[in-house]
């Protein structure tokens, strides 16, 4: 792959750039950036802003509403949008729903789902994890009874990011007990506004309120929103994660960060000595460096793939292990470069560090959310390695 910029290239740099300098107000940027929670009217000025200028679907096609990039200026586009410290983008409805719609939908659920999507008219989450089907996720027990044209839910969802939030979950349920666990599962998407849903908050390490549970008792949903066959929900389900993985990788966030990194290990905090001027810290700067290099250049050959039309293949498992990995070294070091400066977080907390601790604690879930190092790991092995 060639991976130096052309004169086009650098054109749509210069344009992704003077873009983001107009919809994206200094305040914004400074609450992002001081790990300040976004809230959801945040969130949603910035991916209509997004959507107005027909950037939303960078990987969807163009018969969608899809920008039609190749995977340099895809690349270029993530890496901009992280270096301004712009908002992130819910990847729910864009990046994981979506592309299932647009391969196993049928016309009237592409009709009737991607142009909301698309113009972040409706927010979505997943509804995958449970009690005792995490990592083990063929093993959801939440039940879908079919009742004339509906199915009728009992069960529960754990973990489930943004439901506080979403107006719709795409949801895996059990929708038979015979043969093998991963046979008798179905894809519903479900209005969460339907009687019997309730969403009870879980507040994590870093104090933030991200995740949730969600409880559904004699919940309907309508036959129309399953999504392909009943019982071959589960062939859906792997097709949205290869997107997830890919996107956690998180490259350009990563690029973020060690150039964060080198600005506050380069000062001294507290009267201590930079952290810079310690060889020992240097080194491993530099080793999760090439890592993030190393990561960078198979995120490339796998959007290159994806922009041929292909979907992920176990690529995005090699992904999510590497960049998950390097996320967790990356605030590690933050954390440890401004030392005990780093303890005062919180409301109230005021300075260039008072965000580290709290960025610190919550990545350290990123190795077991989409799939745990391990899960990934055995994903290598049988489908690279064919072990």
């Amino acid at each position: 792959m060639d991976l130096s910029f052309s004169a086009a290239d650098l054109a749509f740099r210069d344009e992704v750039r003077r873009f983001l300098a107009e919809p994206l107000p200094a305040s914004l940027i400074a609450k992002n950036r001081a790990g300040e929670t976004l809230t959801k009217a945040d969130r949603t000025a910035w991916q209509k802003a997004l959507a107005e200028r027909g950037w939303a679907g960078v990987n969807w096609p163009v018969e969608y509403g899809g920008t039609g990039w190749n995977a340099i200026q895809k690349h270029i586009f993530w890496e901009e949008i992280a270096l301004a410290d712009a908002p992130p983008v819910s990847p729910f409805g864009l990046a994981m729903v979506a592309p299932v719609i647009m391969h196993f939908g049928t016309d009237e659920q592409k009709a009737r789902f991607l142009p909301p999507i698309l113009a972040t008219d409706v927010w979505w989450c997943q509804g995958y994890s449970e009690p005792g089907a995490g990592s083990d996720l063929a093993g959801v027990r939440t039940r879908a009874v079919r009742d004339g044209d509906h199915y009728v839910i009992n069960g529960s969802k754990t973990w489930t990011t943004d439901a506080h939030h979403a107006d719709w979950m795409f949801c895996l349920v059990r929708t038979s007990t015979e043969g093998k666990k991963q046979e008798g599962i179905s894809f519903l998407l479900i209005d969460l506004d339907t009687p019997g849903i309730t969403i009870r908050p879980i507040i994590t390490i870093d104090g933030g309120h991200e995740v949730n549970e969600v409880f559904f008792q004699d919940v309907r949903v309508p036959v129309e929103n399953r999504i392909g066959q009943e019982n071959k929900g589960w062939t859906y389900a792997k097709a949205l994660l290869t997107h997830e993985r890919t996107g956690i990788a998180g490259v350009s966030w990563c690029k973020r960060q060690l150039a964060r990194l080198r600005d506050v290990a380069s000062k001294s905090i507290g009267g201590q000595p930079a952290p810079m001027e310690q060889p020992l810290f240097r080194a491993r700067m530099a080793a999760v460096e090439i890592q993030l290099q190393a990561l960078e250049m198979t995120d490339l050959r796998t959007l290159a793939s994806v922009s041929s039309g292909q979907a992920p293949g176990p690529e995005s498992s090699i992904l999510k292990i590497r960049g998950t990995e390097i996320q967790q070294a990356l605030t590690e070091l933050l954390v440890e470069a401004a030392g005990p400066a780093a303890l005062e977080f919180g409301p109230g907390a005021e300075g260039e560090v008072g965000h580290l601790m709290p960025l610190y604690l919550n990545h350290r879930k990123a190795t077991i959310f989409g799939g745990t190092s391990e899960i990934q790991k055995n994903i290598i092995a049988k489908a690279v390695l064919g072990l």
